[in-house]
């Protein structure tokens, strides 16, 4: 066992979760958490709280010869709530999801709420009057052709032994 896993904040399972919903201290970590995560996630720094990895909302980026797809889970909000751009060959998503109850009935939440930016980066030219996104059940795609010239340029190259 390291000495990492003795700290409760580290290893949250370790804790117990009912101690947790009245613990005042345990709440207002969580707020501090939930602070550097909104300060970090525009310096593209892993996030802290809740293991959420690199950021909300969850994506995957998927590349062929002819597009750039992206996919962003994003549970419990509308496509009124989001916004799409693509500026210089970057797809930006931003938008809010906003609390759905008053802060006073709620006794313990790890669900995100606030304001978001991902920001995902293409190494090569992309076509941005060709961009096309969807929303369906709590997921955008957004479909990313890859310019003309782009597609041209790319071309496989035979590995011998």
């Amino acid at each position: 066992m390291s000495f990492g896993n003795l700290i409760p904040w580290r290893n949250r399972n370790a804790v117990d979760t009912r101690s947790q919903q009245h613990d005042p201290f345990y709440a207002l970590h969580d707020q501090i958490d939930r602070l550097f995560d909104d300060f970090t996630r525009g310096f593209g720094m892993p996030t802290l709280a809740n293991d959420r990895g690199f950021g909300w909302p969850s994506i995957d980026v998927k590349e062929d010869d002819k597009r750039f797809c992206v996919e962003a889970e994003l549970p419990g909000m509308d496509n009124k709530d989001v916004e799409v751009t693509l500026t210089e060959n970057v797809l930006t998503i931003r938008g809010e999801k906003r609390v759905e109850q008053e802060d006073s009935k709620r006794h313990y939440s790890e669900r995100y709420f606030g304001q978001f930016e991902r920001r995902i980066p293409f190494g090569t030219e992309v076509d941005a009057d060709a961009v096309k996104a969807s929303f369906k059940n709590g997921v955008l795609k957004v479909e990313v052709p890859k310019a003309a010239r782009a597609q041209e340029r790319a071309r496989r190259i035979e590995v011998s032994n």
